[in-house]
């Protein structure tokens, strides 16, 4: 078992109590939060006048039309469930509550984001520098653009995509962004943080029933739904520089979340340096260090890890995942958000991406060519697998569910993953 050192114990509960205080602002939640604009977040100042025409036809367009629905009736009882942990040994569950660590804040303490706003790339420039990392999640088409300087504060954010109703999450303790659809049996679900842990991931809860869920398997684990299983959606995290330039008409989610945190600022500062996870308990071992970032890949079918020292050394990797011919991309301007004390001035770790191999069912080869790819047809490929120049200019990889996040948690959930070190 896993035992974390006193002080980096203590500065994580600080942490970790940080993104669950702070009271909402008056002023629907930019207040105080828009000084990061300004000061190190790599902006270019406060956004102090109203916004102009672009950002405004973002913020309808987009926000207006796209807050969360409020449940629909009989979704969440007029008298709930008990949690969990307070029905004992009468609720249901694949996971012992007795496996379950309290993180600290107390169910919502760290707040989910239940009607996203978002604005344009333009807008969201004027805070965001070029190498923040953002979680990109396209469905039906549809891009969208989540700043992990906002997800770090809030964790879980419902919301509708291409029509699609989406859950967007991040785990800073396992660097672990992921998004599912957020159905079970075809209705639309609500999701909150629980403010409990299993193995260091983030438990999440559904409002209907009060189910607990794992945020990096996507299944409930405890409660009426126990064994259901979301459906897993491709995601990416890339440089804010990455996204404005593949998709300038993309909304980024805006720091108008009804609440007042200090967005840009890294409440994790000095975890990704350590040693061993905090509040961890289970098996760690395998052939890397236990804080190693890897891009996983393959799920239960087929789990594999790629070493991210292997990935920024080769830039490209290909392999069989799951029977799926597959890409492993890597390029620099992604920062860490779990790096220095502002995101945006933390160390650039790189950006990466899985995709299947293959175009008009023809097989793909790439090679590295100085931050960008390049076929044997002479198409040039960006990391986020659009070609950008050449004979296939504007074609899209299909992406593949992968996630970047540390070997500590892919290893305890997943022990018979396959490493890939080259």
């Amino acid at each position: 078992m896993i035992r974390t050192s006193v002080r980096l114990g203590t500065l994580l509960v600080l942490a970790l109590a940080l993104t669950a205080c702070a009271g909402t602002t008056s002023d629907g939640g930019e207040g105080d939060a828009r000084r990061s604009g300004g000061d190190g977040a790599g902006g270019a100042g406060a956004d102090e006048d109203a916004p102009g025409e672009e950002e405004a036809a973002a913020s309808e367009g987009a926000a207006g039309a796209l807050d969360v629905e409020p449940p629909t009736p009989g979704e969440e009882p007029a008298d709930p469930p008990p949690w969990p942990w307070e029905a004992g040994d009468d609720v249901e569950q694949a996971v012992g509550l007795d496996e379950l660590r309290d993180g600290g804040p107390p169910p919502d303490g760290i707040p989910p984001i239940d009607a996203p706003v978002f604005e344009a790339v333009a807008s969201a420039g004027g805070w965001l520098g070029e190498a923040d990392p953002v979680m990109i999640v396209e469905v039906g088409g549809e891009v969208r653009g989540y700043p992990l300087a906002i997800l770090t504060f809030h964790e879980i954010v419902n919301d509708t995509i291409g029509g699609v109703d989406v859950v967007v999450t991040y785990c800073p303790l396992c660097n672990s962004g992921l998004a599912f659809v957020r159905e079970v049996d075809d209705r639309p679900q609500s999701f909150g943080t629980s403010g409990r842990l299993w193995r260091s991931n983030l438990v999440m809860y559904d409002r209907a029933t009060r189910s607990l869920w794992s945020q990096f398997t996507g299944e409930a684990i405890i409660g009426p739904r126990t064994g259901e299983v979301l459906e897993r959606l491709p995601m990416q995290i890339v440089g804010f520089a990455e996204l404005a330039e593949r998709w300038p008409d993309a909304p980024v989610l805006s720091r108008d979340t009804g609440v007042d945190r200090p967005y840009g600022d890294n409440p994790y500062v000095g975890y990704e340096s350590s040693d061993e996870p905090f509040l961890f308990d289970g098996e760690t071992g395998g052939p890397l260090p236990q804080m190693a970032r890897v891009v996983t890949a393959g799920g239960e079918e087929d789990p594999v890890a790629y070493p991210w020292d292997r990935l920024a050394a080769e830039g490209v990797v290909s392999d069989e995942i799951a029977g799926t011919d597959a890409v492993v991309l890597w390029a620099e301007g992604a920062a860490s958000a779990l790096g220095g004390p502002v995101i945006a001035d933390a160390e650039d770790v790189g950006q990466a991406g899985v995709f299947r191999a293959e175009v008009d069912g023809e097989p793909l080869r790439l090679e590295p060519d100085d931050g960008r790819f390049v076929d044997d047809g002479g198409t040039t490929w960006s990391v986020t697998g659009v070609a950008i120049d050449g004979p296939r200019e504007g074609t899209q990889l299909e992406r593949l569910p992968h996630d970047d996040t540390f070997w500590f948690v892919q290893f305890a959930f997943r022990p018979d993953t396959r490493v890939e070190e080259g």
